[in-house]
């Protein structure tokens, strides 16, 4: 397959006397060819891990075993696949032994069967699902290792350290798209925790019977995988400090601490950046460099993509000291814009935390700030989320909820976090 990774970057190269931080946003879009075609086998192995604690109990295990169902029926002849039960431990549904089966007719009716006799009862310690889940996909030559974790409930069964060394650990070794269920329970921080550790995406889905769609979605997504395990490869020159790089779109992401040193290069690292399909994200690089003399000019980063022994041309960002205020105000669009977005997530943050912790005043002022941000930013669907928590008090000043619901306050804890590019003009 011919595939192409076409880099942008955008910014201002100019600093002021004095200037040390220089930003920029690098876009990057997967092209090729044969992008896309149908009929390719793109070499999946999936692993389904499904919440059964007591919390799952009525409608949501019956939704969730019928989606569950739904997937392995749609499940390819010779797909490696195992299905997982998540209590306060991790628990073999389908096969019973802790191996891959690969998807047959016969197998496929089996494992529907198991399905349907799950029953909800126990407690919940995610990490332990998510070993059992590596263990099942190291076996496995398939490229594209996948795990769909499906909960409703807290992680109460084992330590915040235990769970986050567990998803560390995870990391390259598989992927795997989160999804809260129902409308209490699930906790946001958890599951992104695993989603951008492990390269997926995050999603609340209030109403159980939705899965099945989502199901579909994600695995349209998986079959359109043409990359894998893409990283971005980052150079900085001596002296130099990287702020942070974060994907920012479509989700953003923080990528600073994990980067990983190049045998024999020091000065470069390789970001992972998970599977990639035709699209496109943009990252977010600060870098601060050493103070210049008006009229020097420093190379203060080189980027390029990276999957396999496949490199894509190098592309630099470039620093350019200038007494001119002219030249040093201008303003990236991409720079501003992601910058504004970012400080939305952290606004909704901060408005969240400060409602949890009964200072109301302080949640208004900073979910209002967040949904004007996100106006402005065109991001419709973040004003969407946002504006549930917010209410009128009678007298046409809005204020933020006394008491809201938890499945609001978790889903716009996520979607503040998935954001939009910059609009063309008209």
């Amino acid at each position: 397959m011919s595939l192409t990774f076409e880099v942008h970057v955008d910014q201002n190269e100019y600093l002021p006397s004095g200037g040390r931080v220089m930003d920029a946003v690098v876009s990057v879009t997967l092209t090729g060819e044969t992008l896309g075609a149908p009929g390719l086998d793109r070499g999946l192995a999936r692993v389904v891990l499904l919440d059964t604690s007591g919390s799952m109990s009525g409608n949501k295990i019956a939704q969730a075993k019928l989606a569950v169902g739904a997937v392995i029926t749609a499940l390819p002849d010779g797909v490696p696949f195992a299905i997982v039960a998540g209590t306060e431990v991790a628990t073999m549904v389908y096969p019973t032994t802790p191996t891959l089966a690969e998807a047959s007719a016969t197998t496929r009716a089996e494992a529907r069967r198991a399905v349907g006799r799950l029953v909800a009862g126990g407690g919940t310690a995610i990490g332990s699902w998510l070993r059992l889940a590596q263990q099942l996909l190291e076996g496995t030559t398939a490229p594209i290792r996948h795990a769909v974790l499906l909960t409703d409930g807290r992680n109460e069964h084992e330590s915040t350290e235990q769970f986050h060394d567990t998803v560390m650990a995870c990391e390259g070794k598989f992927t795997c798209d989160a999804r809260g269920i129902g409308d209490s329970g699930w906790q946001a921080r958890t599951l992104e925790r695993v989603a951008d550790t492990l390269h997926g995406t995050v999603r609340g889905l209030p109403d159980p019977t939705a899965l099945g769609q989502e199901f579909r979605e994600i695995t349209e997504k998986l079959m359109g995988t043409a990359a894998v395990d893409v990283t971005l490869r980052l150079w900085t020159p001596a002296h130099a400090r990287l702020r942070f790089l974060k994907q920012v779109f479509p989700r953003i992401v923080d990528l600073t601490d994990r980067g990983v040193p190049v045998p024999g290069s020091p000065r470069v690292r390789d970001y992972p950046t998970g599977h990639w399909a035709a699209e496109t994200r943009d990252f977010h690089l600060s870098i601060e460099v050493d103070e210049g003399e008006v009229g020097e000019g420093l190379v203060v980063a080189r980027v390029r993509m990276s999957v396999g022994d496949q490199e894509s041309p190098e592309h630099r960002v470039r620093a350019f000291w200038t007494d001119d205020p002219v030249l040093s105000t201008r303003i990236s669009p991409q720079v501003a814009h992601f910058t504004g977005q970012q400080h939305i997530a952290e606004l909704v943050r901060d408005g969240l935390d400060a409602h949890q912790a009964g200072d109301l005043p302080l949640a208004t002022d900073r979910l209002g700030r967040a949904i004007d941000l996100a106006k402005r930013a065109g991001n419709e669907e973040t004003v969407k989320h946002l504006a549930k928590l917010i209410e009128d008090d009678g007298a046409g000043t809005t204020r933020v909820r006394d008491r809201m619901d938890d499945v609001l306050r978790q889903m716009a804890d996520i979607e503040s976090k998935r954001t939009t590019r910059v609009r063309p003009k008209e």
